[in-house]
């Protein structure tokens, strides 16, 4: 019987399917993001479950990823892509390291090996109405990557036989070599394609990482350790073209990790490709995400006869920097690492999407004119984004995230998006301003539609960002470092408001080591004043602290964000400091009860002399999190002691946070009242830093 292709093939040899038109304004198709879903659905929460590569079956209805943790598949029915529903899983008696399909029969690439020296695998075919394993094919070795061809003849799988990184540094060559398995589906007999003696890096020992078909039969597979690149006609079992990937040297990029975002580097490196992906019978693309040696912070088309028609050169970091994304923590290393990509037709127009493993992010490109790629918008991701792949039959793109860290609750999760009008970006840079960290707003006396908003700890120094809200996007435009002595200083400023008398107060948290401190600014941002707190306090204060600040007349206002350690754990402290005579006076704020970690303070604004604004939030994020409120009281005119405020639910900001599906946010950290009368919300993204990274600003109307 001749089987059909899978729909995911189907896209590369260009066949364009009729699917519902979705353009905003300017006539431009958009991808939204309708739901994400957690691996750890499939089995419980306390379970170890990721989402590295998937596939979608051949009726475009049921999600098939790989966990490797639970040594098993994973399947979520998108029936509804807007509410998707847990499938169950199916162990495959080892590893999956990648899966596929071809018609109704699913194809799992499976690590056996007991070791490095000694690999093994298998290519295990499941029948996906009945789940049941059809049969197991010996690959003789570690698969890493399965594709299928659009004819629907041949399979082919990267046999990597990965080295071990902790054996001389990871250094090349280390046996035995990886090879190309080719399996005719007529016969379903293996055939390996040696790949040895081609690279110029470690000839013995290459490593295939990633495979993609075109509709000649004919495979493309990266060797990323290699830095090469391999056609292989499938019919024939034999190499056919054979070249380098190159280095690039590229410029204006940040090299440093030292907590700064600073676009004055050059690296010049191997491409290194991870995912590669066919875009027509003679060009594809490819993911340069380096490894040990390399990494060019892109993505290029390639020809079959290798010459680079494109290369994305900066770009795609840049644009990880205008919109928040860019870890600094990855800048003496790989940076954003762009890690797989994928092509599909969808709505008659070619598409490029690419995964940044490390931005947390699948930029979309229209390759219309394959010279000449057009970028035409992020989409945020859960962690450690791995997997992609496009349904054009129904207009969606999947992406699967491999990171799993319960500790730091970021899981393992499946993004679903479909043709439709995003909610991504909600706030971008101008000018190349780097950003992120938005820990604090506050209004701009006399600017009605401005706002001011601060970085914190993550980045030095300390920097005050100016905010147009009348763009759409708002449009960070300006920023203004804080120094003190004339040099350039870092605060941990987690509060921020901008005086009706020119310059600022900082509300800098505490740690172990620092003391929180209230610091007046002047309009060019020079420290002229450090506030501690009274000896007392301090004492108590744990590490959160200041984290949120408000002016009224002579007085000073601070949020502490948890209770004092010689407070009732369920109240926080309101701080009043009188700027005329240096005194202290307090107010408890009664926090909401949670049902896991903790409640606290994030900010607090003057809504007029007498009412006050907070935002109360809880420290979870994704399906944990349950406290995201704006909360106002009322304070006494006249007070001793330590008085409880009696507060008010404004809003609730989870359904908000919810809104756009993605990974719910914990730090909700800035709130303002623009001189429009406007209310702005937004969150702090932790410099992508065991983080999600994106950031939500909210247009509240006239709320407060």
């Amino acid at each position: 019987m001749r089987l059909r292709p899978t729909v995911s093939a189907l896209s590369l040899i260009g066949l364009a399917v009729a699917v519902p038109s979705s353009a905003d304004a300017h006539g431009r198709t958009e991808f939204q993001r309708v739901a994400t879903f957690p691996a750890y659905l499939n089995s419980s929460i306390g379970d170890t479950a990721a989402a590295e590569i998937s596939t979608v079956t051949e009726d475009g209805r049921t999600v098939v990823y790989t966990d490797s943790p639970g040594k098993r598949l994973g399947f979520v029915d998108i029936t509804d892509p807007a509410k998707p529903k847990p499938g169950g899983t199916l162990a495959v008696g080892g590893e999956p390291t990648s899966v596929a399909h071809l018609g109704h029969l699913l194809l799992a690439g499976v690590n056996t090996g007991a070791s490095f020296v000694s690999p093994s695998g298998k290519l295990v075919v499941i029948d996906d109405r009945t789940r049941t394993v059809v049969r197991e094919i010996d690959l003789g070795g570690q698969p890493d990557s399965v594709a299928v061809a659009p004819s629907g003849r041949y399979i082919a799988v990267a046999i990597e036989n990965e080295r071990d990184e902790d054996l001389n540094d990871g250094a090349l060559p280390q046996a035995p070599a990886g090879y190309l398995s080719v399996i005719d589906t007529r016969t379903w007999k293996a055939s390996a394609v040696s790949l040895s003696g081609l690279a110029a890096v470690a000839p013995t020992d290459p490593e295939p990482e990633y495979v993609s078909i075109n509709s000649r039969d004919e495979a493309v597979v990266s060797l990323q350790e290699n830095n090469h690149f391999a056609v292989v006609s499938l019919a024939s079992r034999r190499v056919v073209r054979d070249f380098s990937a190159g280095s690039v040297t590229v410029s204006g990029v940040d090299t440093k990790d030292d907590d700064q975002i600073v676009l004055d580097g050059t690296i010049t490196a191997k491409r290194e490709p991870d995912g590669v992906a066919w875009i027509s019978d003679d060009l594809f693309a490819s993911a340069n995400e380096g490894d040990y040696e390399g990494g060019s912070r892109g993505w290029t088309i390639v020809s079959r006869e290798g010459k680079i028609v494109w290369d994305a050169g900066n770009s795609l970091e840049h644009i990880a920097v205008q919109y928040g994304l860019y870890p600094d923590g990855r800048s003496d290393a790989k940076g954003i690492e762009p890690e797989n990509v994928a092509y599909a037709r969808i709505n008659g127009v070619p598409y490029v999407f690419v995964n940044a493993e490390r931005g947390n992010f699948t930029a979309v490109y229209d390759v219309s004119n394959p010279r000449k790629p057009r970028f035409t918008q992020i989409l945020p991701t859960a962690a450690g984004p791995e997997g992609v792949v496009a349904v054009p039959s129904r207009g969606l793109v999947i992406v699967s995230s491999e990171t799993e860290d319960a500790s730091v609750n970021l899981r393992g999760a499946v993004n679903i998006y479909r043709l439709g009008h995003d909610q991504f970006p909600s706030i971008v840079s101008k000018d190349l301003i780097p950003w992120g960290t938005l820990s604090s707003l506050s209004a701009v006396p006399g600017r009605p539609s401005q706002l001011v908003a601060s970085t914190d700890a993550a980045y030095v120094p300390t920097r005050i960002l100016s905010i147009d809200t009348a763009s759409s996007p708002a449009k960070i435009f300006k920023q203004l470092a804080v120094t003190k002595d004339g040099k350039p200083v870092g605060y941990d400023a987690e509060g921020l408001v901008a005086r009706k008398a020119g310059g600022y107060w900082i509300a800098s948290e505490g740690s172990a080591t620092k003391p929180n401190l209230l610091v007046r600014l002047d309009a060019k941002g020079a420290v002229q004043q450090e506030i501690a707190l009274p000896a007392e306090i301090a004492a108590a204060v744990t590490t959160n602290g200041f984290e949120g600040v408000a002016e009224v007349g002579d007085h000073v206002w601070v949020a502490i964000q948890r209770s004092l350690k010689t407070d009732p754990q369920t109240v926080n402290r309101i701080g009043r400091y009188n700027t005329k005579t240096g005194e202290w006076a307090w107010l408890g704020y009664p926090v909401d009860a949670v049902p896991l970690g903790w409640a606290g303070l994030s900010e607090i604004v003057a809504v007029d002399g007498n009412t006050f604004a907070v935002i109360e939030r809880d420290n979870q994020r994704g399906p944990q999190a349950s406290l995201k409120k704006i909360y106002e009281f009322d304070v006494p005119a006249e007070w001793t002691g330590f008085p409880t405020v009696q507060k008010r639910l404004v809003k609730d900001m989870l359904p908000l946070l919810k809104s756009d599906h993605g990974w719910v946010q914990d730090k909700l950290e800035g709130l303002a009242i623009a001189g429009n009368h406007q209310t702005y919300a937004v969150t702090d993204n932790d410099a992508i830093d065991d983080a999600t990274g994106e950031t939500q600003f909210f247009r509240l109307g006239r709320l407060l």
